[in-house]
């Protein structure tokens, strides 16, 4: 059986290095650790940090009560006003905000200064997207298909940004829609190039062979738009977490497997999938 890993898959820049500075910490035995929020959407690495210490806070009125230890920002980011409000804690802050996604609060922040209204383009639940909105201090419009576009209301001076793991396809036909409403329009394509790079690999990937394998934490946005892209070029497309996901019976006369896997998604889950489908 031929098997093909993306070059692509696995952690992005801006997930490694959040993870790494958390496991640096733990090497460092400087007291107590919290993240503030998961520092990705992958549970093996969250269990496994929990285990060795590392404690998870989800609001600021957690932090209330706690006065000392390391505080570590996600690579989702925070609001401004989540930033605020950390840093004039009294707990020592590192923050591991990606820098693609800071780029993304500078771009906003500016806009907003400037009477500009924002649309994000990307998942209104997402944590990166809920970040972003917090750095706009004027109107902001948070949609995730074309078909919202024709609910927003009158505007005018417009900035358009995305989520950084966003389906660039469906960014381009939403701006596409957008276009159409002849606003005074400036577009940032603000989808990170890694993302771009990934879901291109895992579409070409996806149309050369008979069954495609994506790999990714079932709250991870970016691995559920891997899974969508593939799916629509290889029916026989499977989802999986971890090797326990996996079953011999996906693969039947199969000569030909594919694997991707999301930006939060370690290397070692990824070669123990490899070596499961290398050996049926």
């Amino acid at each position: 059986m031929h098997v093909e890993v993306a070059k692509s898959a696995g952690f992005c820049f801006g997930v490694k290095r959040a993870v790494n500075c958390v496991y640096d910490e733990i090497r460092k035995g400087s007291g107590a650790i919290y993240t503030y929020g998961p520092i990705i959407h992958n549970e093996q690495v969250t269990d496994d940090l929990a285990a060795r210490g590392v404690k998870l806070i989800n609001s600021l009125d957690e932090l209330e009560g706690i006065h000392d230890g390391t505080l570590i920002l996600r690579s989702h980011g925070v609001s401004k006003a989540e930033l605020d409000t950390i840093m004039s804690s009294s707990l020592r802050v590192i923050d591991a905000t990606c820098p693609f996604v800071k780029r993304i609060h500078r771009i906003v922040e500016e806009a907003s200064l400037d009477g500009r209204d924002v649309i994000i383009i990307g998942n209104p639940d997402h944590p990166e997207v809920r970040a972003i909105k917090g750095w706009c201090s004027g109107r902001v419009f948070v949609i995730k298909n074309k078909e919202a576009v024709n609910h927003l209301p009158e505007l005018k001076k417009v900035t358009v940004v995305s989520q950084t793991t966003f389906n660039h396809i469906n960014f381009q036909e939403i701006v596409d829609k957008l276009v159409e409403m002849d606003y005074d329009m400036n577009v940032v394509n603000t989808i990170c190039n890694a993302t771009q790079e990934r879901q291109s690999e895992a579409v070409d990937i996806a149309r050369r062979v008979e069954t495609m394998i994506v790999i990714g934490g079932k709250h991870s946005s970016n691995t559920q738009k891997l899974y969508e892209l593939c799916k629509h070029e290889c029916s026989h497309t499977y989802y999986v977490q971890t090797l326990d996901d996996l079953t011999s019976q996906w693969f039947p006369h199969v000569s030909s497997v594919g694997i991707t896997a999301g930006a939060s998604t370690p290397n070692i889950i990824i070669e123990e999938v490899h070596t499961y489908v290398r050996n049926i």
